[in-house]
């Protein structure tokens, strides 16, 4: 019975460790591919985006970070005006990180620390970005839901991007009066204007 116990009570504190690693590598593969991506001059830039906007789709927890950015305006909205909504909420984010990673596409980068946080069951991990200017921090938060791994923040300089963009479309419904319905349209156009702007 002793042993049990102390079986269980290794595996506790071992798991957060594991858990973190685990996440790290599938985050550092991630990452690697599309840096890859942006690294070889054969590709377009469009395929580079379609890159981009498919790895988004799948490891970002787009429609939740999306109905928490929609704010109140989520509840009065019809079926078919959330998921247009989604669906071009997911088209934003992926030109907003397009365009970050074209950014920091020929530097270099490290993940420098990873921790598990038993209680929310989410895991962080540090990325560090080199360049001739300095260091950046860049912390990714993920989840792990149905056995996969999903981002559900990422933390610039500690500056959390899912609350940066509540703020911002929160000033965007201002103006609509809070018509999900209406913001589909302003978005829909901003997104064509950033993907011609990104390819071009």
């Amino acid at each position: 019975m002793k042993l049990l116990i102390k079986v269980i009570f290794v595996i506790f504190i071992i798991s957060p460790s594991l858990k973190a690693n685990e996440v790290t590598d599938w985050l550092k593969n991630e990452i690697d591919t599309i840096l890859m991506a942006y690294k070889n001059s054969t590709i377009s830039n469009s395929e580079k985006f379609d890159l981009i906007e498919e790895t988004i789709n799948n490891n970002f927890a787009g429609a939740g970070i999306a109905k928490f950015v929609a704010g109140k305006s989520w509840t009065n909205a019809s079926k078919e005006i959330k998921k247009e909504y989604i669906d071009l909420f997911k088209k934003h984010l992926a030109l907003n990180i397009a365009a970050m990673m074209q950014g920091y596409s020929d530097q270099k980068y490290s993940l420098i620390s990873s921790k598990y946080d038993q209680k929310n069951k989410v895991s962080m991990v540090d990325m560090e970005i080199i360049s001739n200017t300095g260091k950046l921090i860049v912390t990714w938060r993920v989840k792990e839901s149905k056995g996969r791994f999903f981002v559900i923040d990422l933390l610039v300089a500690d500056i959390s991007l899912v609350v940066t963009k509540r703020s911002e479309f929160n000033s965007m419904l201002k103006k609509v009066n809070y018509k999900l319905e209406e913001l589909n349209i302003v978005l829909k156009n901003q997104n064509e204007s950033s993907y011609s702007k990104l390819i071009n």
